[in-house]
């Protein structure tokens, strides 16, 4: 498995797990920006059999060195179809090779056409719902690509106890059971962030006042902000305005029952009467175990929030109905088409994808890798995607003994440094850009 963030490490590493249990997982993070921490890939609880930093040429020295049955490619679209050309002169014609596999991490909502194309030629694509399965074949076919590809599966992990009541004690009313308007008096109201939706400070500042302001209103509730990652850390998207810096600014200090959490979403669940957020990927995890879940409107439901993707879900709510005691219901035929199986059928969610890859692996042959690509198709496009990746075609004349050491320690300092700018240094001129 190949990933590029915590994000879709964690996706990656489930999904193996998921298609095939007992196999041995060999992970590898591609060198960039977002390379997740140790704590950070421990959090997932997936075993690996060891984890290297690589790059996408040296990733696919050690695929065409090594054998694997299916490598997975947990990567940002950008870097799938790179990776795709860069192992499809692996094997020019028909002949055994890996089955390769790769999908979404969450909810798609931004970028569909652009993303799927970009992961066109893998063996394997999988939508996280018939609703994705849908809209991917349908890009496929309308672009005259081969659309075979597609498999439908679910997100790797959902899962955890079916929500039965309030999960901190007291008063556990009806509401809190089936999702009515009256909710609980007590219990625990968890905001799951994201690092930019939304990005400006004025709209991440609104949403930590009310917040703050529903802590406030009802002291009998633990109030809890759960942060995607600690200071220092990094995940799939810049964050520019930390809420942990946001939070230390709160006039007067944070009420009692407000605090911060860090760690595995499901654990956090686990402790849930309302998940509140804008569009995590977190609110289908909720739903996948009925807890009440609020998808927010208070900054409108606009595509780039993601928020809209919750459109007929019975999700949509703003802070002042849930400061009145409203827990919205979720709608049961969109929780069937959005795959977070509520019914209880998630223990087959994967059968498909199993048997389509168990059946690729049982072919004595398998036909070159062809993504859409290429540059006949996309001649003005394509060669900007694999220069980013430095698969451009530009072979390096061979250096050894000395100059070797000195190249090599160059290019660590330069991205050293250059993780540094994007990390460190950028959202600082940009935030002072903002006064």
């Amino acid at each position: 498995m190949l990933a590029d963030s915590d994000t879709r490490w964690k996706w990656g590493a489930l999904t193996a797990h998921r298609i095939a249990p007992d196999s041995e997982l060999s992970g590898f993070l591609l060198r960039g920006r977002a390379t997740p921490t140790p704590r950070q890939l421990a959090e997932v609880g997936v075993p690996v059999d060891g984890v290297r930093e690589v790059t996408a040429a040296e990733f696919l020295g050690e695929i065409e060195h090594e054998s694997y049955d299916v490598v997975l490619l947990a990567l940002v679209g950008g870097a799938v179809q790179a990776v795709l050309h860069g192992l499809a002169p692996l094997w020019p014609t028909e002949t055994r090779r890996p089955v390769v596999v790769t999908g979404y991490v969450g909810v798609v909502y931004e970028k569909l056409a652009d993303g799927l194309l970009l992961r066109h030629g893998a063996d394997v694509v999988l939508a996280n719902s018939r609703h994705d399965a849908e809209r991917f074949r349908a890009v496929y076919e309308g672009v005259g690509a081969d659309a075979s590809s597609v498999t439908e599966a679910a997100l790797p992990f959902l899962g955890g106890a079916r929500y039965a009541g309030t999960a901190a004690g007291g008063d556990t009313g009806t509401g809190a059971r089936t999702g009515s308007d009256a909710g609980p008096a007590t219990g625990v109201v968890v905001f799951a962030a994201q690092p930019s939706v939304p990005q400006s400070r004025a709209d991440r500042t609104y949403l930590l006042r009310r917040l703050v302001q529903h802590a406030r209103l009802h002291p009998a509730r633990e109030v809890v902000l759960k942060l995607r990652s600690r200071p220092g850390e990094h995940t799939t998207h810049i964050e520019e305005l930390p809420y942990q810096r946001l939070a230390a600014r709160i006039e007067g200090g944070p009420p009692a029952n407000f605090r911060l959490a860090y760690g595995h979403m499901g654990e956090v669940l686990d402790r849930t009467d309302l998940l509140v957020t804008v569009s995590s990927t977190a609110a289908l995890e909720a739903l996948h175990r009925r807890i009440p879940t609020a998808v927010l409107t208070d900054l409108g439901v606009r595509e780039a929030l993601g928020n809209h993707h919750f459109l007929g879900s019975g999700c949509l709510a703003s802070w002042e109905q849930l400061d009145a005691g409203h827990r919205p219901r979720a709608d049961e035929e969109w929780l069937a088409r959005q795959g977070v199986a509520a019914d209880g059928s998630y223990e087959t969610a994967f059968d498909a994808v199993r048997k389509r890859v168990t059946g690729l692996l049982e072919q004595p042959e398998l036909p070159p890798l062809a993504p859409y690509y290429t540059t006949v198709t996309a001649p003005g496009y394509l060669p900007g995607v694999l220069a980013r990746h430095r698969l451009d075609g530009v072979r390096e004349v061979e250096v050894t003994g000395v100059r070797r050491v000195v190249r090599d320690a160059v290019r660590e300092a330069a991205r050293g440094a250059y993780r540094h700018g994007v990390q460190r240094v950028a959202p600082v001129i940009r935030r002072m850009g903002e006064l």
